[in-house]
């Protein structure tokens, strides 16, 4: 049973970061895809960030690209988003899901975690 757990999340400043955990289980990580996605109030759910499964390449929203950073720990089954200079617009629910396709969309048949709320508010 795929079993997804993220962490991380909270209530931070503008300018600030965070790192965000993935962790995984019930299913070989090393084999898939996974991607990180953002809820935010109102809107429907996003891809941000994807890691190929070998950690070889990834793929960013264009709003994240240069203040985000994914990468995976195959051997501790944990995939990772950092992220910096938050800004309110960051705010949102973040999810780990997989597989996801090339465009970091999840696919039909995959799973999501629980989410870890991000608030970025003075």
């Amino acid at each position: 049973q795929v079993q997804l757990v993220e962490s991380g999340g909270g209530l931070v400043q503008p300018g600030g970061s965070l790192r965000l955990s993935c962790a995984a289980s019930g299913f070989p990580i090393h084999y898939y895809a996974i991607g990180w996605f953002r809820q935010a109030p109102g809107q429907e759910r996003e891809g941000v960030a994807c890691i190929s499964s070998d950690g070889s390449s990834a793929h960013y929203k264009d709003s994240m690209r240069g203040h985000a950073t994914i990468s995976r720990d195959n051997a501790k089954k944990t995939v990772y988003l950092e992220v910096d200079s938050l800004q309110p617009d960051d705010t949102g629910v973040y999810y780990c899901g997989v597989p996801v396709n090339e465009d970091c969309t999840l696919q039909a048949t995959g799973s999501w975690g629980q989410g870890t709320q991000v608030t970025v508010s003075s």
